[in-house]
């Protein structure tokens, strides 16, 4: 297949999160079966306009401010008149309305949509803006095909008006050969981290207001990350004394980050919406527990009572007693990090790229 795919963003970009994961794990194995992909995506001040990516040829234009205002000019000079077989956009932000560029074939690729999430996170006339531009997808895709990378993306768009029908699901993998159990790693005592951007909407407000409830005293809280939300959630810290007990470790390196989940007796994750949660899978995959908010995309990657526990968005009380519970049960920190990694495992990015590609073949072969 000849292939082209617009993202936002390259992994190499310094702003690249899972979005970007995600699709390079797929596509970079795409393009080592032998299918020629070509990605289009903003750049960042100061980085080459183009490279080459795991097998990818990466074209680069505008900066993430303005990538939206330049993608569709730039694939007009520059690739409109390559014969791709498929444009994949991956629709991670704001959506570019691909299916309006005159490509043969459009296939939209789904993590999550904002709604009114984005109240959430950004100041109101962006907020409106991101809300707004969401509006048009049911008139404007009404018949691309749509990839979504779980069924609660896949309710989202069908309650926005898309065809539940030209929805296909394919839940994203985890590198479990990576992300392993290390049972000598794991702290003698209650260890609890949250791992991710420190932004307003995922909630992590919410995880240190649990954390404060906590009745046992040597429990200690990790936040791996940065993000403009930090400062607020510093001073949250420190007005329930938390100083002592709660630790900000920025941004964090792979060993980092592995080592922090392996010695961890539960990660926490308290957004009120995501696509999947792939941060609570790599937690699965290394023997720990996840508490999560039982939140659209979430409650997949935590099966709850095996892998963890779900307890209500926004209670924080019930997010404290499950996080308690596992400090009062050492075993049960053990079972449920066992059972995860078997749970982990049964998600790969072999069996995503694969249903990838068939899905794209399909939809050369029918037309849709």
């Amino acid at each position: 297949m000849r292939l082209l795919v617009v993202n936002w963003q390259d992994r190499e970009n310094p702003l690249a999160g899972g979005a970007e994961i995600h699709l390079h794990e797929i596509f970079e194995r795409l393009a080592a079966r032998g299918h020629e992909v070509t990605m289009l995506c903003g750049g960042w001040p100061g980085c080459p306009p183009r490279a080459t990516l795991g097998g990818i040829e990466v074209h680069r234009t505008g900066i993430r401010q303005t990538f939206a205002l330049r993608a569709w000019a730039y694939y007009r000079r520059h690739l409109a008149a390559r014969p791709f077989d498929v444009l994949v956009e991956d629709i991670n932000k704001m959506p570019l309305y691909t299916p309006l560029w005159g490509a043969r074939r459009v296939v939209a690729c789904v993590p999550h949509l904002f709604g009114g999430t984005a109240f959430q996170e950004l100041p109101a006339p962006l907020a409106a803006a991101v809300w707004l531009s969401e509006r048009p997808i049911p008139a404007v895709y009404a018949r691309t095909p749509f990839e979504a990378i779980s069924e609660s993306t896949a309710e989202d768009l069908a309650v926005r008006g898309i065809a539940r029908e030209h929805v296909t699901v394919i839940y994203p993998g985890a590198s479990c050969d990576y992300y392993t159990p290390d049972a000598s790693q794991r702290a003698s005592t209650p260890v609890f981290a949250y791992l991710g951007r420190l932004k307003k909407y995922k909630g992590v407000d919410l995880v240190i207001r649990a954390f404060a409830k906590i009745a046992d005293s040597r429990a200690i809280l990790e936040i791996a990350g940065e993000g403009d939300f930090r400062p607020a959630l510093e001073r949250l810290v420190a007005s329930l004394d938390l100083t002592a007990r709660v630790r900000f470790l920025g941004f964090v390196s792979e060993p980092e980050k592995l080592a922090l989940l392996r010695r961890s007796w539960a990660t926490a994750f308290a957004s009120p919406k995501e696509g999947w949660g792939l941060t609570n899978i790599e937690a699965s995959a290394c023997g720990t527990p996840v508490v999560a908010s039982n939140s659209p995309g979430i409650r997949e990657s935590v099966r709850d009572g095996v892998t963890g526990f779900l307890v209500p968005h926004g209670d924080t009380a019930a997010m404290a007693a499950a996080m308690q519970r596992l400090c009062d049960a050492p075993p049960l920190v053990a079972t449920l990090g066992a059972q995860g990694r078997r749970f982990a495992e049964s998600f790969t990015w072999d069996r995503a790229a694969t249903e990838t590609a068939a899905h794209l073949e399909q939809v050369i072969r029918t037309g849709g």
